[in-house]
């Protein structure tokens, strides 16, 4: 109590010169004036004696008109952009930079209250921090700033305070910095362009830092209002034993999507894959809910999705085929690659045109500051990625390759044709990233890859990917930033065929998509952020070109019609903070699809088969004119509810509308397959997806638990008849169906990020069926009942796991357990016109037998000495220890009468591994 009258006196002291005072009316007006010109005139008028530091004045101008204004009112304008303010005493004018004087007591100010009831509340959104020292951490205190003018009546509000946070020497943002107060009971996250914002309550607050391998640093702040603060770290070289920090250690509770699945690209170098290979796409497949159809297949399955339905992004880029090797490796480059995230569900109203899911991989920018280096050489393959400052802390480059260079592998797979096989890759990465200044960047990627395989003595298949990505973003504001992305994807394959002169020919196709994008972010407030923008991508498809090789050849030369499409599509989203456990995540987007000439479409006559003798009308098309049209709303809805403060629910609704198949006869997804855009005969699919979730976490182990469960229908599915053919076909509809199909599952994960002993735990229950029904008996399959998708697997149980043994070694191991897929069994015989024929179940009735394979690693990490060449690490594996002959195939011949079964296996024998990875 008696700190509150020592005030009172004081308050007593310093206004009585203040009560009691008229105040002039002033008519004065002032057109883009200098500040302290603008006070010296109105000082002149008033007849008062103005007291200030000119430094406060300084860079501030001022056009206003006043017709008889009170000096109080006049003063207010004048100064209402600025933090001045101002008191009238004993006829003098005072001014006060950023600092209010109070004329009258609040009306409980001599009520006694308790101390601690404006303390904010503690946020249970704040991260948790984990910090193991041998010696303590040095934490630089930064000098006071002040935010915002000082008001009356504004203690108990609360105010806005946002940033970026850079590295001090390369300007680079860093993203997943944690930025609180020191309590802990507010806090930020840095976003992927260091960006920040805090809501903290009036007043003096104490701001604090952290991020692994930068300084900590604590920052007095005053908050008056609204306002930002931009930061600049330097990197902190003190040589520490361990430090963790884990400033969205509960991103997965917290967050309001639903299966989403990061892969930590540094964490998998110890995990035991085939031939050493670091592979992030592989890896991903250990993960619940995605799959391939077997060992060594290209394409994923994700959550009962069909391998065209993933949107394969590099930097924004489409990536049709991302594997190499006849599926053994992932196409991505793992020492170029800086982020991978796959939404399973919860897609962004941003994405569009697949149905399942979206794989946005993300190339590291190259350090602005200094040469660096990563590379590894195996038993098959040599990888190399370099990092070059070209202006510093302002722009770089990075670039990789990657190359094979012995096709010894296949020479002792244990399939006798594959032995006289021959396979070869590379693939080379280059990213360009230039900050301008702190609004503006520039960035472009470029990336080819080729592949050339023979597994016949008579055919040669090549297929190659290249894309372009040019990004330009810019900062409007601390609240508005925009982008515009232009990108070019092309994939082509070839086959040569030299096996009978009178055969021979040259086969060639190609896909290119041109697409640009503009998108918007803008944070209305801490509780709604926006994310708005367009899109629009030109498919141009050449279906088939077919040559003769040599005079002696007699196949026709043969090109067929030239496919377009037009792709746009508009969207909005808005991260909504209802309350503090409630956050909702919506989404809309529309999106409108044109067929385009030139063309010829033939139209069929209804209620009998599609087939050249059905053809009613042939309908021709010039060039850019549309053929037909197609659209519809695109829902993208998620929310999360907190039960506690590691503990929370979440749930999900999305549909989706693809406009682009892959048509295949085979069983897993080939580089000859074809690629169809939707038009007069083929319609787009949809799916509808509904997820619901539980995620908890259990900090003091570091162990995070989530069970997810889905429900999918998908509508306008593309199959095909028995005994189609898709090459080279004009008439391509009359050998395809479209049904429709659905997908449910249950999916668990346990994960442990760090300590000596970590890794993972996953298991899916799913299914995959397929319908294809009809009035007509010709285009109805398994009499139009609901059968199993050629990729569906009930049970998934995947563990990967490491064991810290030392600092430098480790043991891991990776154990997969898979049902087996579904297959179509010979069941009998009949004749026929004379002759005997196979009889065969329902489609997909029968299932090869079950999969499941244990890999075990050792791990040994280079010395610790900081002044050496490079950085090693040793990883030594053997892939399918127990070996496992795992089925790949079954297939049926007939010899001499008898239908004979026979098992292809991919790896059935222990596959040893050393490799050599080195950072310099």
């Amino acid at each position: 109590m008696q700190h509150k009258l020592f005030a009172f006196v004081l308050f007593l002291f310093f206004t009585s010169g203040i009560i009691g005072q008229t105040e002039q009316n002033i008519s004065i007006s002032f057109n883009n004036t200098p500040l302290k010109e603008a006070v010296l005139q109105v000082e002149t008028l008033s007849n008062k004696k103005f007291y200030f530091d000119e430094a406060w004045l300084n860079g501030y101008f001022v056009t206003k008109e006043f017709e008889s204004q009170p000096l109080r009112n006049v003063l207010e304008e004048i100064f209402s952009n600025t933090n001045i303010n101002f008191v009238f005493v004993d006829g003098r004018v005072i001014l006060l930079n950023n600092t209010y004087v109070y004329t009258e007591l609040p009306a409980d100010y001599f009520n006694e209250e308790d101390p601690d009831k404006n303390i904010i509340q503690e946020n249970n959104n704040a991260p948790i921090f984990e910090e193991e020292y041998s010696a303590q951490q040095n934490v630089q205190k930064r000098n006071l700033v002040t935010i915002g003018k000082q008001r009356p009546n504004s203690a108990n509000k609360t105010y806005v305070l946002t940033g970026i946070i850079k590295n001090d020497k390369t300007g680079e943002p860093l993203q997943n910095l944690s930025i609180s107060t020191v309590d802990r009971k507010r806090y930020a996250v840095t976003d992927a362009n260091g960006r920040f914002s805090i809501q903290l309550p009036y007043g003096l607050n104490e701001l604090e830092t952290n991020l692994l391998g930068f300084e900590r640093i604590r920052q007095d702040v005053i908050m008056y209002g609204d306002g930002s603060l931009n930061l600049s770290l330097r990197e902190n070289t003190e040589s520490l034993e361990e430090v963790v920090v884990k400033s969205k250690k509960d991103a997965n509770v917290r967050d309001a999507v639903v299966g989403v699945t990061n892969i930590n690209i540094e964490a998998i170098k110890t995990i035991p894959l085939v031939l050493g290979e670091r592979d992030i796409l592989k890896v991903a497949t250990t993960m619940p809910g995605i799959k391939t159809t077997g060992e060594g297949s290209s394409g994923f399955n994700v959550r009962g999705g069909r391998a065209d339905q993933n949107l394969i992004l590099l930097d924004d880029a489409v990536l049709y085929n991302p594997s190499h090797f006849l599926g053994f490796f992932s196409a991505v480059n793992p020492f170029t690659t800086g982020s991978l995230e796959i939404y399973k569900a919860s897609i962004p109203a941003e994405y569009g045109g697949r149905l399942s899911s979206v794989f946005d991989i993300e190339t590291k920018t190259g350090d602005m500051e200094k040469f660096k280096g990563e590379g590894s050489v195996g038993p098959i393959t040599a990888n190399l990625a370099v990092e070059v400052p070209l202006i510093k802390e302002k722009a770089s480059v990075i670039a990789g390759f990657r190359a094979t260079y012995s096709d010894w592998i296949l020479r002792s797979l244990d399939e006798e044709e594959l032995k006289n096989s021959e396979a070869s890759f590379y693939d080379g990465i280059v990213k360009y990233k230039h900050n301008i200044n702190s609004n503006n960047f520039i960035q472009g990627t470029f990336y080819y890859s080729k592949d050339r395989f023979s597994i016949t003595s008579d055919s040669i298949f090549n297929y190659n990917n290249r894309l372009i990505s040019l990004k330009y973003g810019h900062n409007f504001s601390e609240k508005s930033r925009a982008e515009l992305i232009l990108v070019n994807s092309q994939y082509k394959y070839g086959i040569n065929y030299e096996a009978d002169a009178n055969e021979d020919f040259n086969f060639g196709y190609e896909l290119n998509e041109y697409q640009a994008k503009l998108n918007f972010n803008y944070n209305i407030s801490p509780k709604h952020k926006l994310s708005y923008g367009l899109s629009s991508k030109l498919y141009s498809i050449d279906p088939g070109d077919i040559e003769p090789i040599g005079t002696n050849s007699d196949v026709e030369a043969k090109t067929l019609d030239r496919e377009k499409g037009l792709e746009s599509a508009i969207y909005l989203a808005d991260l909504f903070e209802v309350t503090d456990k409630l956050l909702l995540d919506l989404g809309l987007r529309y999106s409108f699809y044109s067929a385009l000439g030139p063309a010829t479409q033939n139209v069929y006559a209804e209620g009998v088969p599609k087939s050249e003798s059905s053809i009613i009308e042939v309908k021709e098309f010039d060039n850019n004119q549309t053929i037909k049209t197609y659209n519809g709303p695109e829902y993208r809805f998620s929310g999360r509810y907190l039960l506690g403060n590691e503990f929370s629910v979440k749930a999900g609704f999305n549909r989706t509308i693809q406009y682009l198949h892959l048509l295949s006869t085979n069983t897993t997804q080939s580089p000859t397959d074809i690629w169809k855009l939707s038009d007069l005969n083929i319609a787009p699919q949809r799916a509808n997806q509904y997820s619901l979730g539980f995620f908890k976490n259990l900090s003091g182990k570091d162990l995070e638990f989530s069970i997810e469960g889905y429900y999918k229908t998908m509508d306008d599915l593309l199959d095909y008849k028995i005994g189609a053919q898709l090459v080279m076909n004009e008439d391509l509809e009359t050998e395809l169906l479209q049904g429709e199909g659905k997908a449910y599952g249950v999916e668990f994960l346990v994960k442990k990020n760090s300590g000596r002993f970590n890794g993972y735990l996953g298991y899916s229950f799913s299914r995959s069926l397929v319908k294809l029904d009809s009035q007509l008996m010709q285009e109805r399959v398994n009499n139009g009942e609901f059968f199993s998708a050629n990729y569906d697997k009930p049970h998934d149980f995947s563990m990967v796991a490491n064991y810290k043994l030392t600092k430098r070694f480790s043991f891991s191991g990776n154990f997969t357990y898979q049902t087996g897929r579904p297959i179509t069994y010979p069941i009998g015989r009949y004749v026929f016109a004379g002759e005997e024929q196979v009889l065969y179940s329902d489609r997909n009735q029968y299932r090869i037998p079950d999969y499941f394979r244990l890999d075990l690693g050792v791990n040994i990490e280079g010395n610790h000495k900081l002044n050496k060449l490079a950085h090693s690490f040793i990883n030594i594996s053997v892939y399918n220890v127990l070996g496992r002959n795992n089925p790949y195939s079954v297939f049926f011949v007939n010899e001499q009468g008898q239908i004979k079964a026979y098992q292809t296996s991919i790896f059935s024998v222990p596959v040893p591994t050393i490799t050599y990875n080195f950072k310099f």
